[in-house]
């Protein structure tokens, strides 16, 4: 009896053992995966800090091959890691372990991501799913499928196919949930954050992190919880809340610096540089944005972390002397803070560029072969490149492109070797996206060579311009066969350059028209961070359009084809403009050409595209102006040639005295005089002609008086530093082009179901704020319960929100529960070229454009009418911000108001009731029906003509005024 009691003890000691091992496996399979997974979760390269050994997973006898595969890739010696997972994934194999094989297929998967060789990848993924689907509703067999699915889906991600990566992070995170995985659904869900910013819906991965962040709150510090703040913070940069980047990057090194993982601790201090390179309105922005990058290299026992930081490090220095280099007369030369930022870098760190230019060859040479090796290669010939080609310091014979005498060409022997090893190592690795990166970067080299020797010697620089042209469409073809447009349209550019240059202008064309269909296509991932390439809009986005535009109207009489497709890229350029401006794709929805409306609705306008193309190796600009007469086809213009001096200084002249008053009404006449010459003067005998066309063919015209023309409404589509330009006070010599036409702007061809506002007694939703909190720093409104009061006074029903009834929560409710067809804001804002800077105030503080729109959005479900006009009464665009009109555009398409009202500078307070007053009673006149053009158009002559508002004559009470949208 003893002896069965002994045994039966000694059974029930097996199960409970043999149960205890099958937690232990459990937890040692999942933690497996995760550690291999949790590395890759950064932009950056694979980190895998090692984790100390507990007695429990000791207990577990895993293959030496496996362990030894894992401490292979912490220290990213990938390769060799392939070779320890192989022998581990065989072993696993013959001892009949199918779990333990499948984890370490799902590593193998990873590991073969990290060198570029999606083939074994797919492979090696697609077997661990296999060997894991007889025991995928097993608790061990869910924990480990829900880690190798996260494997897949990177892997999917990677090879760009965003929209299964989504799908496949989702059932992963379902399976995590199943086995109660808390730290598998936070990397889940990271990832499928990622995946949305991929497909351009950053609103909904930026919510998807916020909820993260606040589970991540109420877990211990780890490893894992460092590395999901990090990623936080790294999302959050992507879409410009720099603030809450840095907050939350702070966090995540805090938790590393807690739990002692020091190249945790310098990921996160790298993370931290870029987002304080980003912050350029911070004084401090590129003294701390070194500090850190030189924190993480000094941390770091990674070799690839510590030269990525070196890499920033010396990038960020080297494009601070470009920038301060740059022609200061320029529309977007640095500010005033910016450059002496630039200033203090030099002073303080001149001497870092030679060291570490000494520095990172040698270091790059001992990283293994791997697709984050290959991309660190190519960020340093970039900047090396940038270096190279700036004026002042290409006299450095090692550094210049082209060897002295300029007889012969000798590329930088260094900026040769460095992508002459990166294109090795893709061709080794077999990662032909990497190859075509590096491929294309060698034709930009080639590209920037032969510029240097067109003068000096014309038979190398056709003999380069053939080495580009040839390496260009190397890359290309292997960038469309491996479906990555984000890198082929830099190619299908590079190309369309190259082609100008030879004088092919028919294949140049084409060229640059793939290049435009490319980044179409990619529109989501525009506004998304590309963890390989990242972009600077204005360098890499907008040059296209204009260059494309400038090649399709190079010839003296352009077709109508290509006249159409002009005006076509530079549409496309606005709308890319607003996608980046908003980091998500936006202007959705039934919108109608402006062309259909001006021949069959509204034969009385006509619409005028100026195109400014700014020529920096020349120092010039190109006006270009199309425009479109009634039921004529578009017509171009003589192109007008000036200096890039003298158009911006026209543009700060007018800027500078619009608000002068009486006494700077000469200059700001001389200025504005010369755009009316630049725009107007060229079309008006055309304009004639169609009037006297109308009038023959008794088209429906306003009639004629002393000093109206018969062609009733202007509509602009204004390009670069003339949106600032009121136009309303172009002069022509003898009177203001407001008092010839009524005048409207749009924000690109279509317009949002254009349709004249209903007579009807109109339906105001009016809100002010006459004082606002001090904090902001804006004078107090005393006229704004005058001016909401006149438009109450004119029978108009008005719910009116004032002073500390005027809140976000109050705004809110009223949007959803009052039927209204205008909304009028009389109270301070601002609009700004960023978008959490662009805002409307209320009593409890800003209400941004983002903000905004969400408001209007949740009105979209309970009320039917739509929001004909909205009016900014009060706001302003942002000083020192030469794309400040940005923010003003992006609140008129974002509102989803028909008609945007709104002022381009800060205006008296007092002018502005009266205008205002007298603009709601043109409107609603019984006995006139006449446009919102119009309506503004009088309401603005009255203003500085009538002899009981003659203080309110000068431009700066009435010109800033404008109408966006429909105008009818």
């Amino acid at each position: 009896m003893k002896t069965w009691k002994r045994f039966g003890r000694r059974n029930r000691l097996k199960k409970w053992l043999n149960s205890c091992f099958k937690a232990l496996l459990l937890t040692a399979l999942a933690a497996t995966i995760a550690l291999f997974c949790a590395a890759l979760s950064s932009g950056l390269a694979p980190v895998m800090a090692k984790i100390p050994a507990t007695s429990a997973l000791n207990a577990i006898a895993q293959a030496e091959a496996d362990q030894q595969g894992k401490a292979l890739f912490e220290a990213g010696q990938y390769q060799q890691a392939v070779d320890e997972l192989d022998q581990a994934v065989k072993l696993y194999q013959s001892q009949g372990n199918s779990l333990q094989q499948a984890a370490a297929l799902a590593n193998l998967s990873l590991v073969h991501q990290q060198l570029g060789a999606w083939e074994p990848a797919t492979s090696a993924i697609a077997a661990s799913l296999s060997l894991l689907q007889p025991v995928s509703h097993t608790p061990p067999g869910m924990a480990v499928l829900a880690q190798a699915l996260e494997v897949q889906g990177r892997l999917q991600l990677n090879i760009g196919k965003v929209d299964q990566a989504l799908a496949t992070w989702q059932q992963a995170e379902s399976m995590f949930q199943k086995v109660n995985n808390t730290e598998g659904i936070v990397q889940s869900r990271l990832n499928q954050s990622q995946a949305l910013r991929s497909l351009g819906f950053y609103r909904r991965s930026l919510d998807q992190l916020n909820s993260l962040n606040s589970m991540l709150q109420t877990q211990p510090n780890s490893r894992q919880k460092a590395i999901a703040l990090r990623n936080l913070g790294e999302a959050l940069q992507v879409g410009s809340n720099l603030d809450q980047s840095r907050t939350v990057l702070e966090e995540s090194l805090q938790v590393a610096k807690a739990m002692n993982e020091p190249n945790q601790i310098a990921a996160a201090l790298l993370s931290l540089g870029n987002t304080a390179r980003a912050q350029k309105d911070a004084p401090q922005y590129p003294t701390d944005a070194i500090a850190y990058y030189e924190s993480a290299a000094s941390i770091s026992t990674i070799p690839l972390l510590r030269i990525q930081a070196q890499l920033n490090q010396l990038s960020l220095l080297v494009s601070s002397q470009s920038t301060r280099q740059s022609d200061d007369s320029q529309s977007d030369s640095p500010t005033l803070r910016e450059a002496r930022a630039t200033d203090t870098i030099r002073e303080r760190f001149t001497n870092r560029i030679p060291q570490l230019l000494a520095q990172l060859p040698a270091q790059l040479d001992q990283l293994p072969d791997s697709r984050a090796t290959i991309y660190a290669r190519i960020n340093f010939a970039q900047t090396l490149l940038n270096f190279a080609t700036q004026t002042a310091l290409a006299e450095n014979s090692s550094l210049s492109l082209v060897s002295r005498p300029s007889s012969t060409l000798a590329l930088s022997p260094l900026l040769q070797s460095t992508l002459q090893q990166a294109i090795q190592q893709s061709r080794r690795l077999g990662d032909k996206r990497a190859e075509s990166y590096s491929l294309g970067t060698l034709g930009t080299v080639y590209e920037k060579a032969a510029a240097q020797l067109a003068t000096t010697n014309p038979a190398e620089h056709t003999r380069q311009l053939g080495y580009a042209k040839d390496v260009t469409q190397k890359a290309l073809l292997l960038a469309q066969a491996t479906n990555t447009g984000d890198i082929a349209y830099r190619w299908h550019w590079q190309l369309g350059r190259l082609l100008k240059q030879k004088g092919d202008v028919k294949d140049a064309i084409a060229a640059y028209d793939s290049a435009i269909a490319n980044l179409r296509s990619l529109r989501g991932d525009l506004v998304s961070a590309n963890a390989d390439v990242q972009f600077n809009f204005r360098d890499s986005v907008e040059p296209i359009y204009r260059q494309s535009v400038d090649l399709l109207l190079s010839e003296a009489k352009p077709s109508a084809e290509n006249l159409e497709k002009a005006r076509q890229q530079i549409e496309s350029l606005q709308l890319a403009e607003l996608d980046n401006f908003f980091r998500e794709a936006c202007l959705e929805g039934q919108r109608v050409l402006l062309d259909e409306v001006v021949d069959q609705k509204n034969p009385t306008t006509t619409i005028v595209y100026p195109i400014v193309l700014r020529n920096p190796l020349t120092s010039e600009v190109k006006l270009q102006v199309i425009a479109k007469i009634p039921n004529q086809p578009l017509k171009r213009y003589p192109p007008i040639t000036t200096s890039i001096k003298d158009f911006d200084s026209t543009m700060d002249q007018i800027a500078n005295t619009l608000n002068g008053g009486l006494s700077q009404l000469q200059p700001f006449q001389t200025a504005t005089c010369k755009v009316y010459d630049w725009l107007i003067q060229p079309m008006e005998q055309d304009i004639q002609s169609a009037i006297a066309l109308a009038e023959t063919t008794n088209t429906k015209v306003i009639a004629k008086s002393e000093d109206r023309a018969i062609v009733e409404t202007l509509v602009f589509v204004l390009d670069d530093r003339l949106r600032q330009v009121p136009i309303a006070a172009l002069w022509d010599g003898h009177q203001y082009l407001v008092e010839r036409y009524s005048i409207a702007l749009s924000p690109g061809l279509q317009l949002l179901d254009p349709k004249p506002i209903k007579r009807e007694p109109l339906r105001v939703l009016a809100a002010g704020l006459s004082d606002p909190p001090t904090s902001f720093g804006f004078s107090k409104l005393p006229f704004v319960q005058t001016e909401i009061a006149s438009i109450t006074k004119l029978g108009f029903f008005t719910n009116a929100l004032l002073e500390q009834n005027f809140t976000r929560e109050t705004l809110e409710g009223n949007i959803n529960a009052v039927p209204f067809n205008v909304v009028h804001l009389a109270t301070h804002g601002q609009f700004s070229s960023n978008a959490k800077d662009t805002f409307i105030l209320a009593a409890d503080g800003p209400i941004n454009v983002t903000q905004f729109d969400t408001l209007l959005r949740s009105r979209d479900a309970t009320r039917p009418e739509a929001i004909e006009l909205l009016v900014l009464s009060a706001c302003q665009t942002a000083k020192n911000d030469n794309r400040a009109t940005l923010g003003l555009a992006g609140f008129a398409v974002r509102s989803g108001a028909r008609s945007t009202l709104a002022s381009l500078t800060n205006v008296s307070d007092e002018s502005t009731s009266v205008l205002m007053a007298n603009f709601y009673q043109q409107l609603s006149n019984p006995k006139e029906s006449i446009t919102k053009a119009e309506a503004l158009r009088r309401a603005q002559v009255a203003l500085f003509k009538n002899p009981e508002s003659y203080a309110f004559r000068a431009p700066e009470f009435w010109a800033p005024y404008i109408l966006i949208g429909n105008w009818l």
